[in-house]
């Protein structure tokens, strides 16, 4: 078997791109002791601490997800997320350094040195690599070469998928059309002399779940080959939530619904709540204290609203919210959804609804571990009920702990549902939200929320 002109061989990101940041981290730590100390000699505490900061800077890397897919992710979204990286390991060593009075042992300017000069370093590699590696497979170099098996609808769909994304460096090297719903076995006799015969690297099996029994047939005729197979179903009109290949029990299984929120994540997500919810709380004493005294002041009843929403894994829990509505009674099991010109609303609600300031209280529900800062915002039990049997999958956000702010929100589906297409549209966001979590994603919603998420348009 030849190899293609143009087509290389790939080797792990996860083990080269750690690398790169531990030796980008080492010349930083020598330069910056260099031009702080005068010497090249640094003392073993200085390698203490730098072994630590290059174990902080792979843990919280691997932690966000930065060395998956790095060379295809947009160079502004790498730095910045690079940058939070060492913004982050800056502020834990620094810390650490304080709260150990080691001060007078460890120079904070050789740390801020270190990380700053290592933080080119690493970017400017990692930026190099991906502008080389793009270059090279706009002029068709560096490719990894497929060959496609599959009807063909099936291989049109993949194929159109592989040349929309022309960074993941992947060129199709021949393909093998097989019939909607039988397996031509005189075409897989010729299978294995075509695969040969375009010196393919890769076999993606492209058939739909239908097909199923077609995968033993097709793998079979690749049996004296040493290409990678890989088997691409066809999910027709099915929404998939962190769908990925598992085993399980021993056996290999689709996962087509699953939360994303293993035990690491969870444990992240959690840190990241208590961390952040403790010192927006605390920043937001005074204004809840002012809020709390305008509603006691200009209207009667309590200053809290409580009303139970459907929480992490369909479990019912407490929200807590300001009241922005005057008292009032509503027949059993139903729930009128506030709307603009709402007679119901006081003039403070109607402030703090334009503002979402009625939902500062669910810092507490983060704080209690029944929300997170960041996820599918809670609806109301019935609104549950009425929209689960009218959206697809509708049910399929509560996999995860619902949050004071999303995905949806910050893409201008905030308050008022009132076509079933808002709510599609919600749900489409908060299962995407679902999918893609990570850290990094948290972040930016949250920085996000404070410039846009906040103040709602449609005012009422």
């Amino acid at each position: 078997m030849h190899k293609p002109k143009g087509v290389t061989e790939r080797y792990p990101a996860q083990i080269i791109v750690p690398l790169l940041d531990a030796l980008a981290l080492f010349f930083g730590a020598v330069l910056a002791h260099t031009l702080r100390f005068g010497s090249i000699n640094m003392h073993d505490r200085y390698w203490l601490a730098l072994v630590i900061m290059a174990l902080l800077i792979t843990f919280i890397n691997s932690a966000i997800g930065a060395y998956d897919r790095w060379r295809i992710t947009r160079i502004s979204t790498l730095l910045a997320r690079q940058f939070l990286v060492w913004l982050v390991v800056a502020i834990l060593v620094t810390s650490v350094v304080y709260l150990t009075q080691a001060g007078e042992r460890y120079s904070r300017l050789w740390v801020g040195m270190a990380l700053l000069i290592s933080f080119v370093l690493s970017g400017g590699v990692r930026v190099a690599i991906q502008l080389l590696l793009h270059r090279a497979r706009v002029q068709g170099r560096s490719l990894r070469s497929v060959f496609m098996v599959g009807p063909g609808h099936n291989i049109l769909h993949v194929g159109r998928g592989m040349r929309g994304t022309p960074e993941e460096g992947y060129h199709i090297a021949g393909v093998l059309r097989l019939g909607s719903n039988n397996v031509d076995q005189t075409a897989l006799t010729n299978l294995s002399r075509r695969v040969a015969e375009s010196g393919a690297q890769e076999v993606w099996i492209c058939v739909p779940l239908e097909m199923g029994p077609a995968v033993r047939s097709i793998f079979y005729a690749l049996r004296h080959h040493t290409a990678e197979v890989r088997f691409i179903p066809e999910f027709r009109d099915m929404q998939l939530l962190n769908h990925r290949m598992s085993e399980v029990a021993g056996q290999f299984a689709f996962d087509l619904s699953v939360t994303p929120m293993n035990d690491t994540a969870r444990l992240i997500k959690r840190l990241e709540d208590i961390v952040l919810g403790s010192l927006i709380s605390v920043a937001i004493l005074p204004v809840c204290a002012v809020i709390a005294l305008s509603i006691k002041l200009t209207s009667t009843g309590p200053v809290l609203f409580k009303q139970y929403r459907t929480g992490d894994n369909g479990k019912p829990f407490k929200v807590y919210k300001f009241r922005s509505m005057r008292l009032h009674q509503e027949c059993e099991g139903q729930v009128t959804q506030a709307c603009k010109g709402d007679n119901r609303l006081t003039k403070v609600g109607i402030f703090l609804r334009c503002t979402s300031l009625d939902e500062l209280p669910q810092f507490f529900n983060v704080l209690q571990g029944r929300m997170s800062i960041v996820g599918p915002r809670p609806h109301a039990l019935a609104h549950n009920e009425h929209y689960k049997e009218l959206v697809e999958s509708y049910m399929k956000r509560h996999k995860v702990k619902p949050g004071i702010t999303g995905w949806a929100q910050v893409n201008g589906f905030r308050g008022e549902t009132d076509t079933l297409d808002k709510m599609a549209r919600r749900v489409e966001c908060d299962l995407w939200y679902i999918d893609n979590w990570s850290l990094w994603l948290d972040l930016r919603i949250i920085f996000w929320t404070i410039f846009k998420g906040f103040i709602n348009k449609n005012a009422y």
